[in-house]
Protein backbone atom coordinates (compact mmCIF):
# COMPACT_ATOMS: atom_id res chain seq x y z
CA UNK A 1 0.00 0.00 0.00
CA UNK A 2 2.32 2.34 0.90
CA UNK A 3 4.13 1.46 -2.90
CA UNK A 4 1.22 2.19 -4.37
CA UNK A 5 0.64 5.71 -2.40
CA UNK A 6 4.64 6.59 -2.92
CA UNK A 7 4.01 6.08 -6.52
CA UNK A 8 1.07 7.75 -6.99
CA UNK A 9 2.56 10.69 -5.81
CA UNK A 10 5.58 10.65 -7.66
CA UNK A 11 3.04 10.55 -10.88
CA UNK A 12 1.43 13.27 -9.90
CA UNK A 13 4.41 15.16 -9.73
CA UNK A 14 5.49 14.32 -13.00
CA UNK A 15 2.57 14.05 -15.14
CA UNK A 16 0.07 16.98 -15.68
CA UNK A 17 -2.82 15.25 -16.64
CA UNK A 18 -2.57 13.02 -13.64
CA UNK A 19 -2.70 15.76 -11.18
CA UNK A 20 -5.42 17.06 -12.76
CA UNK A 21 -7.56 14.23 -12.51
CA UNK A 22 -7.00 14.19 -8.93
CA UNK A 23 -8.15 18.00 -8.59
CA UNK A 24 -10.87 17.58 -10.58
CA UNK A 25 -11.64 14.80 -7.84
CA UNK A 26 -10.79 16.59 -4.68
CA UNK A 27 -11.49 20.10 -5.57
CA UNK A 28 -14.53 19.78 -7.85
CA UNK A 29 -15.62 16.85 -6.15
CA UNK A 30 -15.99 14.81 -9.43
CA UNK A 31 -17.31 11.05 -9.77
CA UNK A 32 -15.28 8.93 -11.87
CA UNK A 33 -17.95 9.33 -14.98
CA UNK A 34 -17.96 12.68 -14.51
CA UNK A 35 -13.68 12.93 -14.91
CA UNK A 36 -13.87 10.52 -17.87
CA UNK A 37 -16.15 12.53 -19.67
CA UNK A 38 -13.80 16.26 -18.89
CA UNK A 39 -10.82 14.16 -19.96
CA UNK A 40 -11.85 11.54 -22.38
CA UNK A 41 -9.32 9.26 -19.99
CA UNK A 42 -10.72 5.32 -19.48
CA UNK A 43 -12.35 3.81 -17.00
CA UNK A 44 -9.22 1.74 -15.10
CA UNK A 45 -6.99 5.17 -16.30
CA UNK A 46 -9.10 7.12 -14.11
CA UNK A 47 -9.35 4.27 -11.15
CA UNK A 48 -5.17 3.84 -11.53
CA UNK A 49 -4.84 7.78 -11.05
CA UNK A 50 -7.08 8.13 -8.21
CA UNK A 51 -5.19 5.54 -6.14
CA UNK A 52 -5.55 6.70 -2.51
CA UNK A 53 -7.85 9.71 -3.15
CA UNK A 54 -11.33 9.22 -0.72
CA UNK A 55 -14.57 9.50 -3.28
CA UNK A 56 -16.64 12.36 -2.46
CA UNK A 57 -19.40 11.84 -0.09
CA UNK A 58 -22.23 12.65 -2.60
CA UNK A 59 -20.67 10.05 -5.14
CA UNK A 60 -21.18 6.98 -2.35
CA UNK A 61 -24.13 4.96 -2.83
CA UNK A 62 -26.06 4.91 0.47
CA UNK A 63 -26.32 1.45 2.29
CA UNK A 64 -29.68 -0.37 1.26
CA UNK A 65 -29.68 -1.23 5.22
CA UNK A 66 -28.94 1.81 6.76
CA UNK A 67 -32.48 2.24 7.04
CA UNK A 68 -33.69 -0.74 8.25
CA UNK A 69 -30.54 0.07 10.97
CA UNK A 70 -31.97 3.22 11.83
CA UNK A 71 -35.36 1.53 12.62
CA UNK A 72 -33.91 -1.14 14.62
CA UNK A 73 -32.29 1.04 16.78
CA UNK A 74 -35.80 2.64 16.94
CA UNK A 75 -37.22 -0.35 18.17
CA UNK A 76 -34.56 -1.47 20.26
CA UNK A 77 -35.06 1.84 22.13
CA UNK A 78 -38.87 1.17 22.57
CA UNK A 79 -38.16 -2.04 24.64
CA UNK A 80 -38.56 -4.64 21.70
CA UNK A 81 -36.46 -7.80 21.61
CA UNK A 82 -34.41 -8.89 18.90
CA UNK A 83 -36.75 -11.30 18.05
CA UNK A 84 -39.70 -9.18 17.55
CA UNK A 85 -37.08 -6.42 15.57
CA UNK A 86 -36.12 -9.70 12.91
CA UNK A 87 -39.40 -10.37 12.11
CA UNK A 88 -41.04 -6.60 11.76
CA UNK A 89 -37.76 -5.67 9.56
CA UNK A 90 -38.12 -9.06 7.52
CA UNK A 91 -34.10 -9.71 8.09
CA UNK A 92 -32.25 -12.33 10.16
CA UNK A 93 -32.07 -12.78 13.79
CA UNK A 94 -28.24 -12.57 13.66
CA UNK A 95 -28.25 -9.15 11.25
CA UNK A 96 -31.00 -7.77 13.71
CA UNK A 97 -28.88 -8.72 17.08
CA UNK A 98 -25.30 -6.75 15.15
CA UNK A 99 -27.37 -3.75 14.60
CA UNK A 100 -28.86 -3.35 18.30
CA UNK A 101 -26.23 -5.54 20.56
CA UNK A 102 -24.22 -2.36 21.94
CA UNK A 103 -28.14 -0.97 22.98
CA UNK A 104 -29.26 -2.74 25.99
CA UNK A 105 -32.79 -3.87 26.57
CA UNK A 106 -33.70 -1.88 29.23
CA UNK A 107 -31.42 0.28 31.46
CA UNK A 108 -33.88 0.12 33.93
CA UNK A 109 -32.44 -3.28 36.42
CA UNK A 110 -35.07 -3.71 38.26
CA UNK A 111 -37.36 -3.74 35.16
CA UNK A 112 -35.23 -6.36 33.77
CA UNK A 113 -35.04 -8.51 36.67
CA UNK A 114 -39.15 -8.58 36.73
CA UNK A 115 -38.58 -9.43 33.35
CA UNK A 116 -36.51 -12.02 33.77
CA UNK A 117 -38.91 -13.70 37.14
CA UNK A 118 -41.95 -13.04 34.02
CA UNK A 119 -40.22 -15.66 32.03
CA UNK A 120 -39.14 -18.19 34.68
CA UNK A 121 -42.66 -18.23 35.85
CA UNK A 122 -43.83 -18.86 32.24
CA UNK A 123 -41.64 -21.88 32.01
CA UNK A 124 -42.29 -23.24 35.12
CA UNK A 125 -45.64 -23.47 34.43
CA UNK A 126 -44.83 -24.47 30.54
CA UNK A 127 -43.38 -27.48 31.53
CA UNK A 128 -44.08 -28.52 35.29
CA UNK A 129 -46.62 -31.08 33.91
CA UNK A 130 -44.43 -32.81 32.01
CA UNK A 131 -41.67 -32.82 34.68
CA UNK A 132 -43.74 -34.37 37.48
CA UNK A 133 -44.56 -36.94 34.74
CA UNK A 134 -41.02 -37.53 33.77
CA UNK A 135 -39.92 -37.26 37.80
CA UNK A 136 -42.61 -40.09 38.69
CA UNK A 137 -41.44 -42.30 35.69
CA UNK A 138 -38.06 -42.14 36.50
CA UNK A 139 -39.00 -42.78 40.29
CA UNK A 140 -40.86 -45.92 38.92
CA UNK A 141 -37.98 -47.61 36.81
CA UNK A 142 -35.28 -46.92 39.18
CA UNK A 143 -37.67 -48.81 42.06
CA UNK A 144 -38.08 -51.18 39.74
CA UNK A 145 -34.72 -51.48 38.98
CA UNK A 146 -33.13 -51.48 42.57
CA UNK A 147 -35.67 -54.35 43.60
CA UNK A 148 -34.20 -56.64 41.12
CA UNK A 149 -30.60 -56.44 42.48
CA UNK A 150 -31.28 -58.51 46.16
CA UNK A 151 -28.60 -59.86 48.26
CA UNK A 152 -24.95 -60.12 46.69
CA UNK A 153 -23.13 -62.73 47.82
CA UNK A 154 -19.13 -63.19 47.81
CA UNK A 155 -19.14 -64.14 44.21
CA UNK A 156 -21.48 -61.03 43.30
CA UNK A 157 -19.28 -58.79 44.97
CA UNK A 158 -15.91 -60.03 43.59
CA UNK A 159 -16.97 -59.58 40.30
CA UNK A 160 -18.62 -56.47 40.77
CA UNK A 161 -15.36 -54.98 42.25
CA UNK A 162 -13.09 -56.66 39.70
CA UNK A 163 -15.28 -54.89 37.07
CA UNK A 164 -15.68 -51.90 38.29
CA UNK A 165 -12.07 -51.63 39.49
CA UNK A 166 -11.06 -52.19 35.74
CA UNK A 167 -13.08 -49.14 34.66
CA UNK A 168 -11.59 -46.62 37.09
CA UNK A 169 -8.88 -48.08 39.04
CA UNK A 170 -4.67 -47.94 37.90
CA UNK A 171 -3.90 -50.46 35.19
CA UNK A 172 -0.27 -51.32 34.53
CA UNK A 173 1.10 -50.56 31.11
CA UNK A 174 2.96 -53.20 28.51
CA UNK A 175 5.63 -50.87 28.79
CA UNK A 176 5.39 -49.97 32.24
CA UNK A 177 4.59 -52.72 34.65
CA UNK A 178 3.10 -51.57 37.80
CA UNK A 179 0.82 -54.30 39.62
CA UNK A 180 -1.19 -52.45 42.52
CA UNK A 181 -4.19 -51.68 43.33
CA UNK A 182 -4.99 -48.00 42.86
CA UNK A 183 -8.73 -46.74 42.92
CA UNK A 184 -9.65 -42.96 42.31
CA UNK A 185 -13.02 -41.62 42.32
CA UNK A 186 -15.80 -38.84 43.35
CA UNK A 187 -19.11 -41.48 44.00
CA UNK A 188 -19.54 -42.45 47.35
CA UNK A 189 -21.31 -45.19 46.07
CA UNK A 190 -18.78 -46.53 44.04
CA UNK A 191 -16.25 -46.50 46.80
CA UNK A 192 -18.65 -48.00 49.16
CA UNK A 193 -18.81 -51.13 46.74
CA UNK A 194 -14.84 -51.21 46.01
CA UNK A 195 -14.52 -51.21 49.98
CA UNK A 196 -16.39 -54.37 50.24
CA UNK A 197 -15.11 -55.71 47.04
CA UNK A 198 -11.28 -55.65 49.12
CA UNK A 199 -13.38 -57.19 52.38
CA UNK A 200 -13.96 -59.73 50.52
CA UNK A 201 -10.90 -59.96 49.25
CA UNK A 202 -9.33 -60.02 53.27
CA UNK A 203 -8.99 -56.20 52.78
CA UNK A 204 -9.44 -54.27 55.90
CA UNK A 205 -10.56 -51.02 55.69
CA UNK A 206 -7.95 -50.17 58.35
CA UNK A 207 -5.12 -51.47 55.49
CA UNK A 208 -5.13 -49.02 52.42
CA UNK A 209 -3.80 -45.86 52.76
CA UNK A 210 -6.97 -42.94 52.08
CA UNK A 211 -5.62 -39.47 50.21
CA UNK A 212 -8.16 -37.19 49.15
CA UNK A 213 -7.09 -34.99 46.03
CA UNK A 214 -9.24 -31.91 45.59
CA UNK A 215 -8.74 -28.20 44.58
CA UNK A 216 -7.14 -25.70 46.44
CA UNK A 217 -9.84 -23.32 46.47
CA UNK A 218 -11.68 -26.05 48.46
CA UNK A 219 -11.22 -27.44 52.06
CA UNK A 220 -9.51 -30.46 52.59
CA UNK A 221 -9.45 -31.01 56.19
CA UNK A 222 -13.03 -30.94 55.86
CA UNK A 223 -13.02 -33.36 52.71
CA UNK A 224 -10.89 -35.84 54.64
CA UNK A 225 -13.67 -35.62 57.62
CA UNK A 226 -16.61 -36.41 55.02
CA UNK A 227 -15.24 -38.96 53.29
CA UNK A 228 -13.92 -40.73 56.71
CA UNK A 229 -17.26 -40.44 58.04
CA UNK A 230 -19.72 -41.34 54.61
CA UNK A 231 -17.20 -44.64 53.96
CA UNK A 232 -16.05 -45.35 58.19
CA UNK A 233 -12.18 -45.11 57.65
CA UNK A 234 -9.99 -44.32 60.04
CA UNK A 235 -8.28 -40.76 60.03
CA UNK A 236 -5.20 -42.04 60.83
CA UNK A 237 -4.30 -43.76 57.49
CA UNK A 238 -5.35 -40.87 55.50
CA UNK A 239 -2.16 -39.04 54.03
CA UNK A 240 -1.66 -35.70 52.82
CA UNK A 241 -4.19 -34.38 50.67
CA UNK A 242 -3.17 -33.14 46.57
CA UNK A 243 -4.27 -29.90 46.00
CA UNK A 244 -4.97 -29.29 42.25
CA UNK A 245 -4.64 -25.76 40.77
CA UNK A 246 -7.70 -23.22 40.69
CA UNK A 247 -8.60 -21.59 38.00
CA UNK A 248 -10.84 -18.54 38.80
CA UNK A 249 -12.73 -18.56 35.50
CA UNK A 250 -13.54 -22.52 36.29
CA UNK A 251 -16.54 -24.25 34.32
CA UNK A 252 -16.33 -26.42 36.59
CA UNK A 253 -20.31 -26.70 38.61
CA UNK A 254 -18.95 -29.08 41.33
CA UNK A 255 -18.00 -26.20 43.33
CA UNK A 256 -20.35 -25.86 46.28
CA UNK A 257 -20.76 -27.21 49.36
CA UNK A 258 -21.16 -30.81 48.21
CA UNK A 259 -17.62 -30.52 46.51
CA UNK A 260 -15.77 -32.91 48.33
CA UNK A 261 -13.09 -33.81 45.73
CA UNK A 262 -11.65 -37.81 44.57
CA UNK A 263 -10.69 -40.29 47.20
CA UNK A 264 -7.89 -42.35 46.35
CA UNK A 265 -7.54 -45.59 47.80
CA UNK A 266 -3.86 -47.54 47.61
CA UNK A 267 -3.29 -50.87 48.72
CA UNK A 268 -0.02 -51.75 49.92
CA UNK A 269 1.52 -55.01 48.72
CA UNK A 270 -1.32 -55.40 46.42
CA UNK A 271 0.78 -57.28 43.68
CA UNK A 272 -1.01 -60.47 43.87
CA UNK A 273 -4.72 -59.02 44.15
CA UNK A 274 -3.42 -57.18 41.29
CA UNK A 275 -3.12 -59.91 39.74
CA UNK A 276 -6.38 -61.65 41.10
CA UNK A 277 -8.20 -58.30 39.74
CA UNK A 278 -6.68 -59.33 35.92
CA UNK A 279 -8.24 -63.35 35.81
CA UNK A 280 -11.30 -62.43 37.36
CA UNK A 281 -11.65 -59.99 34.53
CA UNK A 282 -10.07 -62.45 31.85
CA UNK A 283 -12.38 -64.91 33.16
CA UNK A 284 -15.38 -62.37 32.67
CA UNK A 285 -14.34 -61.78 29.06
CA UNK A 286 -14.78 -65.77 28.49
CA UNK A 287 -18.15 -66.01 29.85
CA UNK A 288 -19.13 -62.96 27.03
CA UNK A 289 -16.88 -64.02 24.04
Amino acid sequence: MRTSYVRSNLLVMVDPLAAEVRRLRTVEQLSVREIRARTGLGRNKVYDLLRGVPAPERTRRPNAKDELRAEAIELRGLGRSVNDIARQLGVARSTAYQWVKHLPLDPDDQAAERRRDHAARMTEARWAAHRETRDAAQADARRRAAETVGPLDERDLLLLGAAIYWCEGTKSKPWRRDDRVQFVNSDVRLLRLFLRFLETCGVDRGVPAYRVSIHESADAVAAERWWAGELDLPAERFRRATLKAHRPNTVRRNIQGDYHGCLVIDVPRSRELYWRIEGLVAGLDDMIT
